[in-house]
């Protein structure tokens, strides 16, 4: 478990063991002939999904399934634990704030169990991007115990914060050899101000701020900088005009002419939005719902998107070369449903082999997925 005080202190740690690595280069390379070489760098995958939305139907659901005795939410992600658990690192999208003492609301503003938290780590997971519209919800209290609770589980977590030390460190992650940072902003927070002295609570999309963010975590020591954007217009399959030209400056953003940011993973629309390559850099401009009740769109009907979703499982090999960075060697969408009657979170592809007869909706969603051209720069659905 990694307190708040510990993140900021990795992030030290990781500036100091970057020059102490700099320093031991020299003699490495001038170990006496017959001495083990190090340790090759290690390659590593990443898997990321999308929005967890409990609703008041998936808290009860989760209540049922511990029988009575709590909220357990590892049934409801069985089926996609095999993915998750496999990945060197894994990454989700916690989209609401934590209740306490059996007080848990759904929509519209959210107070979630925080039993959900263990579910995601008993899952796989590693950590969450934490900044959306719905971190205010519950004010700074709602925050702080949202953290709370993911520290206790085991969860790191990116995008909000309990105090300013905590809101200027670096979450990094160790993923095969490589450290990962990972970094969350959302557009808005439903016109909820910001805690009263507490500007640094949740992060807001702000260009300049994330590129210097990002350039601060290598700094920090992170070999490849994932960036979490909450962001798009609700309903809307196609990407709009901020998430492209954000996703065009943010991926145009390099330093010494590498990259500032290796990957950014999109969410709030509700629905299946495209995977692009953007400069050179993959884009998941909305990964879906991964777990949500019944959802309504703008006109008001129920909207069976709400609850189709992907996996983004991006692998990443060291440099070949010294002086260029980490690259993605395979890039990869593995269709999910939350299924409403079940109260299960479907992989797709697994599903479809055992009978179920959920064809098109993972055609729909592949068709979603590959709609600006990602086929052609390597993208393929995966098991």
């Amino acid at each position: 478990m990694i307190g708040r005080r510990q993140q900021v202190a990795l992030a030290l740690t990781a500036v100091l063991t970057a020059a102490a690595a700099c320093q031991n280069h020299s003699r490495q390379e001038a170990a006496p002939q017959g001495q083990p070489a190090p340790t090759a760098a290690r390659g590593f995958t990443l898997v990321a999904s999308g929005d967890v939305l409990p609703h008041t139907s998936v808290i009860e659901r989760a209540g049922f399934d511990a029988g009575g005795n709590g909220y357990d939410f590892r049934p409801m992600l069985a089926g996609v634990q095999p993915v998750v658990s496999q990945a060197d690192l894994a990454l989700c999208h916690m989209e609401t704030v934590y209740g306490a003492d059996g007080e848990y609301t759904g929509y519209p503003l959210f107070k979630s169990p925080p039993e959900i938290a263990r579910g995601l780590a008993a899952t796989g997971y590693d950590g969450c991007s934490t900044a959306s519209n719905h971190a205010l919800d519950d004010g700074a209290a709602g925050i702080r115990r949202t953290l709370d609770a993911m520290d206790q589980a085991g969860l790191r977590h990116a995008g909000t914060a309990r105090d300013e030390a905590e809101a200027r460190s670096v979450t990094l992650h160790r993923a095969g050899s490589a450290k990962v940072a990972h970094l969350s902003y959302t557009f808005g927070t439903n016109n909820i101000a910001l805690p009263p002295g507490q500007p640094w609570a949740v992060n807001l999309i702000d260009v300049d701020r994330m590129t210097a963010d990002a350039r601060a975590a290598r700094q920090a020591g992170a070999d490849v900088v994932v960036v979490s954007v909450h962001w798009g217009t609700e309903w809307q399959d196609a990407p709009d005009r901020l998430q492209l030209t954000l996703a065009q400056r943010l991926t145009a953003s390099a330093t010494d002419g590498h990259p500032d940011i290796d990957l950014i993973l999109g969410t709030h629309a509700h629905v299946p939005q495209a995977y692009e390559k953007v400069n050179g850099t993959w884009v998941v401009y909305g990964m879906g719902d991964q777990i949500a009740g019944e959802m309504y769109n703008g006109e008001g009907a129920q909207d069976p998107r709400g609850n189709q979703s992907t996996l983004g499982r991006f692998t990443f090999a060291p440099p070949v070369r010294p002086g260029e960075g980490w690259r993605v060697t395979k890039a990869e969408f593995i269709p999910q449903l939350y299924d409403l009657d079940a109260g299960r979170v479907l992989n797709l592809n697994r599903a479809i082999a055992q009978g179920a007869e959920l064809e098109g909706i993972r055609d729909r969603i592949r068709d979603v997925v590959l709609s600006r051209g990602a086929a052609a720069d390597g993208l393929a659905m995966g098991e």
